[in-house]
């Protein structure tokens, strides 16, 4: 177990997440038709080809995916109750096969529950490709465990 407890996170810190991820053009197509997203401008080479973008752009749900699941190791591994929501979601810059994806997590807010066993926790998250250009941010919000009693969940 690597993630924080709910007393380790620290409202302002800046988590700068280890693990990348390159996106190869298989990654966009098992994640379409795993989810029966069968938009052309992910899959169909000649029709994203004719758009603004020139080129297939990755489906955007993986891109926000897959930032989730790079934060879980220095955040939420082992110490989550649940991801209580996912807010304002934003894709500023398209995502192409072959970009290479980094995570960076800031925590903004942090409150205990009414029972004081756990708290809530809100993140706002920025992934950004190899050019250090900002494709994707939105906050998420999880249920974490307190330490004292991670033993009983």
């Amino acid at each position: 177990m690597s993630g924080l407890y709910y007393e380790e996170f620290e409202v302002g810190e800046t988590i700068e997440h280890e693990r990348r991820r390159t996106i190869s053009e298989s990654d966009n197509q098992r994640f379409c038709d795993m989810t029966m997203n069968q938009q052309p401008l992910h899959l169909d080479a000649e029709f994203a080809g004719e758009t603004d973008f020139g080129r297939r752009l990755v489906n955007g749900l993986y891109t926000v995916s897959l930032a989730v699941g790079i934060t879980i190791p220095e955040t939420t591994d082992g110490t989550i109750v649940a991801n209580l929501s996912y807010d304002d979601v934003v894709h500023p810059k398209p995502v192409f096969h072959g970009d290479t994806i980094r995570v960076q997590s800031t925590v903004t807010d942090k409150r205990e529950t009414s029972d004081g066993e756990r708290g809530v926790v809100t993140m706002h998250v920025e992934a950004f490709n190899q050019d250090d250009e900002l494709v994707c941010e939105f906050d998420r919000t999880v249920l974490s465990l307190k330490r004292e009693y991670a033993d009983a969940e």
